[in-house]
């Protein structure tokens, strides 16, 4: 079978912010010219974290390992937007949390150039290291918070702090388990800029893909898990990819607006939880970021042989 990904699992920051206490919302609505309208861009919730990054990576990747089972990780995965500080401080900040985590004498590997992709780029990272045989059990873990200096207020989103983890490996777990059955990633190298647009283009080229070679069509998918961006520009860019309105949950935009590039697998989590992918059913995670698509087919594994170890 193919790699596994078992046990999502996710924490948010501990303080639920309204979007209406967040103190320079109207002042950079009126910056970046948008119509000061919640129900119009997906506004709602945003949770902060007086935690550091390693406290809120520890936190959702404790969950992971007590629902898999306590799996023997063999390596570490670790993404960020920003990891603190300069190279000076990245060893201590690895090492906190493989020692939180009491992972052992563990491998590791740092993703942050993908920025709100991170989280799939490190999950199709984990699966091709998986398949390879290099590693067996793969801790998939990302965690970010807004610096105190920056905003939380972003055309495309507001941002929350949060950490998403998932175990990838050559066996199903219990805490819930997918067959990764394909990854894709498409890019534009002349559109990596901040302030590029998110390319329908990429986007279409990376449905097209994830599912080239499956037998699928975008039809058998029951769920798509995006990132949780202002309404219109999910709504939009995941219709351009080819996706129907049906296949779309907006309702996490408005509990808690996005988390970097924890949404996916925190959409799996929650969608999973209410039926909406269906045992043995198809899903795919996206992510996409100017000059860049992330996508990631999976099955959820449906009866107990399916799940048991691997010899």
């Amino acid at each position: 079978m193919s790699p596994v990904l078992s046990a999502p699992r996710y924490v948010l920051g501990e303080i639920v912010v309204p979007h209406t206490d967040i103190d320079d919302l109207a002042a950079r609505s009126d910056e970046l010219g948008m119509a000061p309208t919640a129900s119009l861009w997906g506004w709602g919730d945003v949770r902060g974290t007086a935690l550091g990054l390693e406290d809120l990576a520890i936190a959702s990747a404790t969950e992971t390992l007590r629902a898999a089972g306590a799996p023997r990780i063999d390596a570490l995965i670790l993404c960020s937007t920003r990891f603190p500080g300069g190279a000076e401080e990245h060893g201590g900040f690895v090492g906190r949390i493989i020692a939180g985590l009491d992972l052992g004498d563990v491998a590791f590997h740092g993703l942050t150039l993908h920025r709100c992709a991170n989280l799939l780029a490190a999950i199709a990272l984990a699966s091709a290291l998986v398949a390879a045989g290099v590693h067996r059990d793969v801790l998939v873990l990302t965690t970010d918070r807004v610096p105190d200096t920056d905003t939380r207020v972003r055309k495309y989103a507001l941002f929350s702090d949060g950490a998403a983890s998932c175990v990838v490996s050559s066996r199903g777990y219990p805490g819930d388990s997918y067959e990764i059955v394909a990854t894709a990633n498409t890019r534009d190298l002349r559109a990596l800029d901040h302030d590029d647009e998110i390319s329908a283009d990429l986007a279409r080229a990376a449905t097209e893909n994830v599912l080239a070679g499956t037998g699928l069509a975008v039809s058998n998918i029951s769920a798509v898990m995006h990132a949780n961006l202002v309404t219109p520009v999910v709504m939009l860019k995941e219709r351009q990819a080819g996706f129907t309105r049906a296949q779309l949950d907006a309702a996490n935009i408005t509990r808690f607006g996005h988390c970097f590039a924890a949404d996916p697998l925190i959409n799996l989590v929650d969608r999973g939880l209410l039926g909406h992918v269906p045992m043995a059913g198809h899903t795919v995670l996206t992510t996409s970021v100017p000059g860049e698509r992330y996508a990631v087919l999976l099955r959820r594994l449906a009866t107990p042989t399916e799940l048991e170890p691997a010899p």
